[in-house]
């Protein structure tokens, strides 16, 4: 990297998430329609001429790089497949702690060969795995209310 130069990451990317960040901070309307001409976008009057910023800059940030379908074709492109899991891996799945395998109750312990077949059919039963979960106070969830 010689002097002045910037890394390609910074030129191709950021750059342009910066140029979009600050048209819309300083509510540049003609570098703005530019922008989101340019992208194919349709934002609607609304957001447009809303007194916060951000929520301007919401819209056009979640059609023109929206985080569902980035992380859900990452997930898709780089995690393994179920179907590769070992049978010891699973095994260290379905316990909690010190508790082993074998201890489990037998309705449990056959769930093991749903788990590896990961089949769609009618008859085989749902297994649902939950990773990691955050206590979040309640009055922090959005409320759908009617108005």
């Amino acid at each position: 990297q010689s002097k002045g130069k910037k890394p390609l990451f910074v030129q191709l990317v950021l750059d342009n998430i910066w140029s979009l960040y600050e048209a819309v901070m300083k509510r540049d309307k003609e570098k703005i329609e530019k922008i989101v001409t340019s992208l194919g976008l349709r934002i609607g009057p609304r957001e447009s001429r809303h007194a916060d910023p951000k929520v301007h800059l919401n819209a056009i940030c979640s059609q023109w790089l929206p985080i569902s379908d980035a992380v859900l074709s990452m997930v898709c492109n780089k995690l393994p497949s179920p179907l590769d899991i070992s049978a010891e891996r699973v095994e260290k799945l379905m316990c909690v702690g010190a508790k082993t395998f074998d201890s489990l109750p037998p309705e449990t312990q056959e769930l093991k060969s749903a788990f590896l077949k990961c089949s769609s059919e009618e008859t085989a039963p749902v297994i649902v795995f939950v990773s990691k979960m955050f206590a979040v106070d309640a009055k922090a969830l959005p409320h759908n209310k009617p108005r």
